[in-house]
């Protein structure tokens, strides 16, 4: 036994040396991507299919180690998808996230651009803008709630000493100013990080450009255009891109202040899911709207994406 065992081993050490470098080398990357590959699996895949199994689970039940036992069907896609609450909340997620990111944008490329020049104090400056992106959401909700509150708020204030409001304005309370309340803070949160993008971008345009375009007479308006814009174009679309999705599973904001209210006037999806999960307790209809989220995430990811793609420069 102990020859042949002895035999056989030494016949497959040359096979094992008879593997090429190429192929070695080719298991030894497989084998370096095999913990990254499980974390991927545990981490991501699976909770998504979670998400996916639960979303077609119909039924109510308090316990949440029996939502596997439920029976699968459309029912909960079919409870969100006749809910006028739910087509109301899509309806407010699109404005919140159009009306913050879109400001942020213009927020943040404006402090880019003038980042961008030489002016004295310049990295204390760029140091400043990026505070309001390292405060918590909700110390952010606790500041605009004194800022523009309706008795005592600093907003309030400026506007009637500029003579363009008489009395009092509860912006978080009014339901047809409370939505643009809540867009406020989140434009103040969002926009450092699209300055920090888009200053990144400006930086690496050649001065040449611009050099020769003021020989040729360009103006400032044709120099942005046709210089700047392309110059910083991918990289816009990219911070948008992420901003947008940041601030459409944001919760924070919108909750410190509002609760969604009132009367469901700044409910976006994002709250409209917290609601159905720990208010009411309807994990189902929950990740039914969670995964459509879901998509509507992954058709502005690669819509933007192509965008970014699409840029010449």
């Amino acid at each position: 036994m102990t020859n042949t065992s002895s035999l056989d081993s030494s016949a497959l050490k040359p096979r094992l040396f008879d593997i090429n470098y190429h192929r070695r080398q080719t298991l030894l990357s497989f084998a370096l991507l095999l913990p990254a590959a499980a974390a991927v699996l545990i981490l991501i895949v699976y909770p998504l299919y979670q998400v996916l199994d639960i979303s077609f689970r119909d039924g109510k039940v308090m316990n949440f180690a029996r939502i596997g036992e439920l029976p699968l069907g459309f029912g909960n896609y079919a409870r969100v998808l006749t809910d006028p609450l739910f087509w109301r909340s899509t309806l407010n997620s699109a404005l919140y996230v159009g009306g913050s990111v879109g400001g942020a944008f213009l927020v943040g490329l404006g402090t880019a651009l003038l980042l961008n020049k030489q002016l004295p104090g310049n990295r204390i400056l760029r140091t400043i803008v990026l505070i309001p992106w390292a405060v918590p959401g909700v110390i952010v909700a606790i500041m605009f709630l004194w800022v523009l509150d309706g008795s005592f708020g600093v907003f309030n204030a400026m506007l009637r000493s500029l003579g363009l409001l008489q009395g009092e304005m509860p912006w978080f309370v009014d339901s047809r100013t409370s939505l643009l309340a809540v867009v406020l803070p989140t434009i103040w949160k969002t926009y450092p990080l699209i300055t920090l993008t888009i200053l990144a971008a400006l930086q690496s345009i050649p001065k040449e450009l611009y050099e020769a375009a003021n020989v040729d007479g360009a103006t400032n308006p044709q120099q942005f255009g046709y210089i700047t814009w392309p110059g910083i174009q991918t990289a816009s679309f990219l911070v948008i891109m992420i901003s947008a999705l940041g601030v459409f599973r944001d919760v924070d904001i919108i909750f410190a202040t509002t609760g969604g209210g009132p009367a469901h006037a700044t409910e976006t999806l994002a709250l409209y899911v917290y609601k159905e999960a720990f208010h009411y307790f309807r994990m189902g209809t929950a990740t039914a709207v969670g995964t459509l989220m879901i998509a509507a995430a992954f058709l502005i990811a690669v819509s933007m994406a192509a965008l970014a793609r699409r840029s010449k420069f």
